[in-house]
C-alpha cells in the first residue's frame, strides 16, 4: 500500500471518492488540486491537511489562502502549483484524476520523479499515449489505470506471461442513457437528457461523453497505449448492466472477466493497494439478484462519435489531441446550451479535417494540435 497521496483534481468525482478510500484506509495527503471550487477545497485542506493546495486561477488560490489563513498549507495555483503537487518527494503515488489535457504535464512530471501514477486522466493517453508510455518505461513510474474498464483489463492481464498470448481487449460500454434510440430520436435532446447516467454517477464532462459514446472511443485510444496493442485487437461491446467491466480474450479462447458493482471506488482503491487486496465499502456483487447480462453490438450511426474516436486511434500520432481537444470544448459549449447533441461530432470531425496532422509529434506538437483543435471547434460553432 501507499504510503503518502498526491490528489490532482480533488474535488471532482473522482478525487472525492479517492479522498474517501484514503480516509477510510488511513493513506496521509500531501496536496490536493482543484479548479475553481474553493469552497470544497477549503473542506479538504481541513479536513486532510496537506501540505500543498493549488487552484486553477490565481483569484481562487488568493481566496483558499485567505479561508485557510490558520492552517500550515502552501496555496499556489496555476500548471506550476500542478507540477509541484505531482512531484513533491513526500508523495509516492499520485491520482490523476483532473479533466482534459490540463493532466498531460503533470503526468509527465510525475513519471519523470518516478511516483506511481494512478490515472483517471484518459485524455493523457489519448492525447500523448506512446509518450507517456516511453516516459515510463524510460523512468520506471508505474502506471495503474483508475477507469473500471481499464482497471478490469489489468486485473485480467495480472496472470498474463506474454502480450503475444492476448487475442483482443473488450471494453463493456453501458450505452449512457440513449441506448437504442435512432440518430432522429437524439437530433433534439438537451443536455438534461444527456446528464442522465443510467449506473454511474461522474462530472458533468465524462457523463456527456457517456452520453455520445465518445468516452468509449477514448478509451479505446488509451488502452491501445496502455497495452501496446493495435485497434484490430481492441473492441467494444454494449453491456448495460455495468457488471461486467471488461474482458481479455486469449488466444486459447479463454475469456476472462472482471465483475463488480458499478462503483468506482473498487478501482481506485485497487490502485492505491495494488498488488495487496483489502476490504471496500463498495456495495458486493449479488450474483443470485444482479439480473441477467446483455450484450449489444454500438450503433456508430446514432453515435458518430466512437466512430470519430475509432479514426483517430487508427491514424495516431496528432488525432488524438485533436479529438481529444476538440471535443472537450464542444461539450463544455454543450452543457452551456450553445450547441446540439450532433453539433459535437460535426465539430470535432471539422477539427480533425482541418488541424495539419503530425505522424511522430513531440510533446510541443502535441500542445499545439490540441490549441488548434480548440480553435477550429471555437470558430466553427456558429456556423
Amino acid at each position: 500500500m501507499v504510503n503518502c497521496i498526491s490528489v490532482l483534481g480533488s474535488t471532482g468525482s473522482i478525487g472525492r471518492q479517492t479522498l474517501d478510500v484514503a480516509q477510510r484506509l488511513g493513506i496521509p495527503v500531501c496536496a490536493l488540486t482543484a479548479g475553481t471550487n474553493v469552497e470544497r477545497m477549503e473542506e479538504q485542506c481541513r479536513t486532510f491537511v496537506p501540505s500543498i493546495a493549488v487552484m486553477s486561477s490565481p483569484e481562487a488560490a488568493a481566496s483558499l489562502a485567505d479561508r485557510i489563513s490558520d492552517l500550515p498549507i502552501t496555496v499556489m495555483s496555476g500548471k506550476e502549483g500542478l507540477i509541484t503537487a505531482a512531484t513533491m518527494e513526500a508523495a509516492d503515488t499520485v491520482i490523476t484524476a483532473v479533466v482534459g489535457m490540463v493532466g498531460l504535464e503533470p503526468t509527465l512530471a510525475a513519471i519523470r520523479a518516478k511516483k506511481r501514477i494512478g490515472l483517471a486522466n484518459k485524455e493523457t493517453m489519448v492525447c500523448a499515449g506512446e509518450l507517456v508510455m516511453e516516459e515510463a518505461n524510460r523512468w520506471g513510474a508505474e502506471i495503474i489505470p483508475v477507469d473500471s474498464e481499464h482497471s478490469a483489463i489489468f486485473q485480467c492481464l495480472a496472470g498474463c506471461r506474454e502480450k503475444s498470448q492476448v487475442r483482443r481487449l473488450i471494453l463493456t460500454c453501458s450505452g449512457g442513457p440513449f441506448f437504442g434510440k435512432s440518430k432522429k430520436e437524439l437530433e433534439g435532446v438537451t443536455q438534461a437528457h444527456a446528464l442522465k447516467h443510467p449506473n454511474w454517477k461522474m462530472g458533468a464532462k465524462i457523463t456527456i461523453d457517456c452520453a455520445t459514446l465518445m468516452n468509449k472511443g477514448l478509451e479505446v485510444i488509451e488502452a491501445m497505449r496502455l497495452y501496446g496493442l493495435p485497434l484490430e485487437q481492441v473492441d467494444v461491446v454494449i453491456h448495460r448492466q455495468s457488471v461486467i467491466h471488461s474482458f481479455v480474450e486469449y488466444v486459447d479462447g479463454a475469456l476472462l472477466a472482471q465483475m463488480g458493482s458499478p462503483d468506482m471506488r473498487l478501482p481506485i482503491q485497487l490502485a492505491l493497494t495494488w498488488p495487496d487486496r483489502m476490504a471496500c465499502p463498495a456495495p458486493d456483487l449479488d450474483l443470485l439478484s444482479c439480473g441477467a447480462l446483455t450484450f449489444h453490438k454500438p450503433d456508430l450511426e446514432a453515435f458518430p462519435c466512437l466512430a470519430l474516436a475509432m479514426e483517430a486511434a487508427k491514424a495516431g500520432g496528432t488525432m488524438g489531441a485533436v479529438l481529444s481537444g476538440a471535443n472537450e470544448v464542444a461539450v463544455e459549449m454543450y452543457l452551456k446550451d450553445q450547441i446540439g447533441f450532433y453539433d459535437i461530432p460535426a465539430l470535432v470531425k471539422k477539427a480533425m479535417d482541418d488541424v495539419p496532422f503530425i505522424k511522430r509529434p513531440d510533446l510541443s506538437q502535441i500542445l499545439e494540435a490540441d490549441r488548434l483543435a480548440r480553435q477550429s471547434v471555437r470558430c466553427n460553432a456558429g456556423g
